[in-house]
């Protein structure tokens, strides 16, 4: 028997297997993840529909498929979300309201130990909630933060890393293009999904600040905090960052209190940056710029989407998703067990792949598996693995999941996070932002920890709002 033999007569979830194995080896290889996935996506759907009826009629269906998938996808209402909260970031720097944020955040909490450390998480904490991008926001607090902290005599290894891990606050704090894009994948709420992330991006940002606190405990040659501010000095620092909390009022107000939609309170939110950041002054040149910049982002998340999309549809040809989650459930470890080794996989996986890459690729194969272990997608909160409803551990796995993804932004050697922040600031080199990031792993770990011990931290406003 010829292999072309061989190969015809394989099974669908054999053929799975051969072409994820094929498309990680072109990963391993340097290919983009967008390419691997659509080349791999192709030739399986190739491989499966030649098994059925014959390369010829094969290759026809699978290019068909291929040029149909991904507009079908992609012009999907919800994926609008993605450029309006990239704009909003972009818009808000160029109003200035990134380095009026961080002053108030300087002014109010720079007197703790280690305090322009944790102004700097507290504050792209609160830019966060305004841009839907961790790379923009490590970016433009490398830009502000970094030299105020080097003025200071702070570590610029410490001052890199901590800017590089606060930026990753922005993939958990709402608006978000990763949870934008997990609810598509998994087809969830969009809306629950937002409001499920401001919690958990809250207390990851406290558990930021509280590990920068220790640090200066521990360190007598950290950094000084900044003393010398009055009240008044604090006040008067509060009405150029109002206009941060005046959009996420917005956000809150159109998906929590059900105004709007997350379509609508995207563009809404982008509309009054653009008016604000005309107000104090953008010029024409910086607003061409944000545009471009947006576009440029959207354009590589969008390619990622379409490169993967392929691969997804054939996965469901394969079959591989169902055999997943058999062999997942059929495992004699506990469903907890069993869900902790899938998080050290995916951060094992997070050194090799980007963010929106690893998720787009391994969430049609994990998420089936992972409400499996839990019960099924309609078990009720009392029969349930994790105690919570199908609904809710789709929310709670995807807050999780994310938080997971966060780490392929910090994590050598593909950490994008740190090769921005190099970038922006040539006295750091990435070694040393990838070793100034190190500590922040633990408190990733000690967040990820106390999202699983404690789900209602994740559920309380999904549950509100009658989801989960």
């Amino acid at each position: 028997m010829t292999l072309w033999q061989e190969m015809m007569q394989m099974d669908s979830v054999s053929i799975g297997l051969w072409v994820t194995g094929f498309m990680m080896l072109l990963v391993v290889i340097g290919v983009r993840v967008a390419f691997a996935a659509a080349l791999a996506g192709f030739v399986g759907l190739v491989w499966i529909f030649s098994t059925r009826m014959g390369f010829d009629k094969g290759l026809v269906v699978a290019m068909k498929m291929a040029g149909t998938i991904p507009h079908s996808k992609v012009s999907t209402l919800a994926l609008s979300l993605i450029p309006t909260f990239i704009l909003i970031g972009f818009l808000a720097y160029h109003a200035g309201l990134t380095r009026a944020l961080f002053e108030a955040a300087k002014r109010w909490v720079g007197w703790l130990p280690g305090g322009m450390g944790v102004a700097t998480v507290f504050s792209a904490a609160g830019f966060a909630a305004v841009s839907g991008a961790s790379v923009a926001t490590s970016a433009v607090f490398a830009r502000i933060a970094v030299p105020e902290m080097l003025k200071l005599g702070y570590d610029k290894r410490f001052a890199a890393g901590v800017v590089a891990a606060s930026g990753t606050l922005a993939s958990l704090i709402p608006p978000s293009a990763i949870l934008v894009i997990y609810a598509i994948i998994v087809e969830q709420d969009v809306g629950a999904l937002l409001m499920a992330g401001f919690l958990p991006g809250a207390v990851s940002a406290v558990i930021y600040g509280g590990l920068v606190v220790f640090l200066a405990f521990s360190r007598k040659d950290f950094g000084p905090p900044v003393k010398g501010y009055s009240w008044k000095q604090r006040f008067e620092s509060l009405p150029g960052a109002l206009p941060i909390f005046f959009v996420v009022a917005i956000i809150v107000v159109c998906i929590y209190g059900g105004v709007g939609t997350p379509t609508e309170a995207g563009s809404l939110g982008a509309f009054v940056i653009f008016l604000m950041a005309w107000y104090k002054g953008m010029k024409l040149k910086e607003f061409k710029g944000a545009l471009m910049e947006t576009a440029k982002l959207t354009v590589m998340i969008f390619t990622i989407i379409w490169g993967v999309l392929l691969y997804v549809r054939f996965l469901g040809f394969a079959d591989l998703p169902s055999a997943f989650s058999e062999w997942i459930t059929g495992l004699e470890h506990s469903p907890m067990i069993t869900l902790l080794l899938i998080l050290l996989a995916y951060a094992v996986l997070g050194m090799f792949m980007d963010a929106i890459g690893m998720l787009l690729l391994t969430l049609p194969v994990v998420y089936p598996a992972v409400i499996a272990l839990n019960g099924g997608p309609d078990v009720a909160a009392v029969d349930s693995a994790f105690g919570m409803s199908g609904v809710g551990c789709a929310i709670w796995f995807g807050i999780i999941v994310v938080k997971m993804a966060e780490l392929c932004l910090i994590t050598p050697p593909i950490g994008l996070n740190c090769f921005v922040v190099a970038g922006v600031r040539p006295e750091c080199s990435v070694q040393d932002v990838f070793r100034g990031v190190t500590p922040f792993f633990v408190a990733d770990v000690l967040t990820i920890a106390t999202l699983i011990a404690f789900p209602q931290i994740v559920l309380w406003l999904p549950a509100s709002m009658g989801y989960g």
